[in-house]
């Protein structure tokens, strides 16, 4: 399938719902946000099997042709290791970020309407990314490079959720567990996060994100340990 082709078929339909959607991403300003439509087509290109001794990640080539966030298993255990975060939590908020297509023409064309969307299979805006990379190894490397690199994208996301962990309340009164309260951060941001340890109910949206990570979760403990 050609990315021309896509963009000439699916681009509307995704730009029109990108549009009435309004974006979101990490330390989005309000907990909104909404599933745009999947491209879909009838012919699927094979992804080729991995090999024995599996690369860090899949050419873009393969990895858009069949996108599954369980591709990057390996980036993925290896960089929450790193920065001492869940792999299946981060594996999870990949597959609630998997809502929207992650072709890198795509995404690139979407900027020329909403310059402040998000990039990557982890869906970083820039502000998010800029704000990491000053914290850790990523010296040098460009959010604009998200789109081609999802390896950087994991990386990032990763040390995300590093930093938002350390901003947590030691003491908190609401119900949900460390790992939903980082998911709920990576997707609402810090401040709301801390709202929320303290016991502060989340939005509808936030809600949704919530309830999709936890139907993930198990999809992603196996997907992290296969």
């Amino acid at each position: 399938m050609s990315k021309g082709w896509l963009w000439l078929a699916v681009g509307a339909v995704v730009v029109g719902a990108w549009a009435a959607r309004g974006g979101d991403s990490p330390e989005a300003a309000a907990p909104e946000k909404v599933a745009a439509p999947r491209a879909t087509t009838s012919v699927k290109t094979p992804v080729p099997k991995p090999s024995a001794t599996p690369s860090a990640t899949p050419s873009p080539a393969d990895w858009f042709a069949d996108y599954d966030p369980a591709h990057f298993a390996v980036p993925v255990r290896k960089f929450a290791g790193r920065a001492e975060i869940s792999p299946q939590l981060l594996m999870a908020i990949l597959y609630n970020e998997d809502y929207k297509p992650h072709d890198p023409q795509l995404e690139r064309s979407w900027q020329h309407f909403k310059p402040d969307a998000a990039f990557g299979i982890a869906n970083m805006h820039r502000a998010a990314f800029d704000e990491t990379k000053r914290r850790h190894r990523l010296a040098g490397r460009s959010w604009e490079e998200l789109p081609d690199n999802p390896e950087l994208a994991v990386e990032a996301a990763a040390w995300h959720l590093h930093d938002l962990a350390a901003r947590l309340p030691s003491r908190r009164a609401g119900k949900f567990s460390k790992d939903e309260l980082l998911a709920l951060g990576y997707n609402t941001g810090s401040g709301n996060m801390r709202a929320f340890a303290a016991g502060a109910k989340p939005g509808s949206q936030a809600q949704s994100y919530l309830d999709r990570l936890n139907e993930n979760w198990d999809k992603a403990g196996k997907a992290v340990t296969s």
